[in-house]
């Protein structure tokens, strides 16, 4: 036989084997769509609660499991659940003070400013404000920047800002938490005693606060119903979103661990949005929707019409404490 048809007939046999060899190997190798499937019905046939597990040789039994079907739910509802929760309740929140101040316009001092001020706020409590209110305002763009950032911070400046504010935003977030937990204590020390509701509250509620009135002002002391309702807003969501926020940091701390997890993010999560909507409102009130109003944590001084207007009882309390000056003889 010719070399060449020896050539011929090894190329032969190599390039038969080559082909033969990969379909032999095949029947040890993994089947994507196949097992797919089957992985599928066994995902669905899994009951709440139950999880598929292997055999560790370390402590920690948490490890030994594979796959935990609650995470698909946890994932769907981050990824489409909270975003519409979160576009309702702010979104919502802006459209309705547009509204209100299209309609009712800003809250003006009645008598016009007098020239005299009267001390609302000491420097501690402005102090206090400021700490959890700034912290807040991180901890709320940071925070949504997690939750619908790629929805709209990631199209409008694209991948590299995105991430940049995304890592910077994370580091502040964990950090600032502390603060804003100190500064919801002091607000406690410093204010319940002059936030537990009664019978003046209702007379508030029923006359709507004066807010869609000109000229009436129910009597109030140094806070009124609606700034009682921010203070327990902020001292229940403020404990809550301290505690979800803390197994968060520290996830292993939390007794079932992903599990745990995942119950206090979607807690964290969807509080935060109804937090951050509500001081929305607080702010619009403090700022630009009623006269002389930022004055009280600007300088702590308040114009003593304001104060009249809007804390009548408080302020015939504050003139009796005021000492009086001896008549001349």
């Amino acid at each position: 036989m010719n070399a060449w048809v020896k050539s011929l007939l090894a190329a032969l046999a190599i390039t038969v084997a080559s082909a033969l060899l990969p379909a032999v190997a095949q029947n040890n190798n993994f089947f994507p769509t196949k097992e797919a499937v089957q992985e599928e019905k066994l995902l669905n046939a899994l009951k709440p609660g139950e999880r598929i597990s292997g055999r560790i040789s370390i402590p920690d039994e948490k490890a030994a499991n594979l796959i935990q079907p609650e995470g698909r739910e946890w994932r769907l509802f981050h990824q489409e659940k909270l975003p519409v929760i979160a576009g309702v309740a702010l979104l919502g929140m802006l459209l309705a003070l547009t509204i209100f101040y299209l309609v009712r316009g800003r809250i003006r001092i009645d008598h016009g400013f007098s020239g005299k001020t009267i001390t609302r706020f000491a420097s501690l409590d402005r102090f206090t404000h400021w700490l959890t209110a700034g912290c807040f305002m991180v901890l709320a763009l940071s925070g949504l920047n997690v939750s619908i950032g790629r929805m709209v911070i990631l199209p409008l400046f694209g991948p590299e800002t995105f991430a940049m504010l995304t890592g910077y935003g994370k580091l502040a977030h964990n950090y600032l938490a502390f603060p804003f937990m100190v500064g919801v204590v002091l607000m406690f020390v410093l204010w319940i005693r002059d936030n537990i509701p009664n019978a003046l509250d209702l007379e508030w509620i029923k006359q709507g606060g004066g807010l869609f009135s000109k000229g009436k002002h129910p009597p109030a002391k140094r806070f009124n119903a609606g700034q009682k309702v921010v203070f327990w807003l902020v001292m229940g969501g403020g404990v809550v979103m301290s505690a979800s926020g803390w197994f968060l940091l520290f996830p292993y701390m939390a007794e079932n661990g992903v599990t745990s997890m995942q119950f206090w993010t979607t807690i964290h999560a969807v509080l935060a949005v109804i937090f951050i909507a509500a001081m929305l409102a607080h702010a619009y009130i403090g700022s630009v929707g009623m006269e002389g109003a930022f004055d009280a944590m600007g300088t702590g001084e308040v114009d003593l019409n304001w104060a009249k207007e809007h804390h009548s009882l408080w302020v015939a309390e504050e003139q009796a404490k005021a000492p009086k000056v001896a008549p001349a003889e």
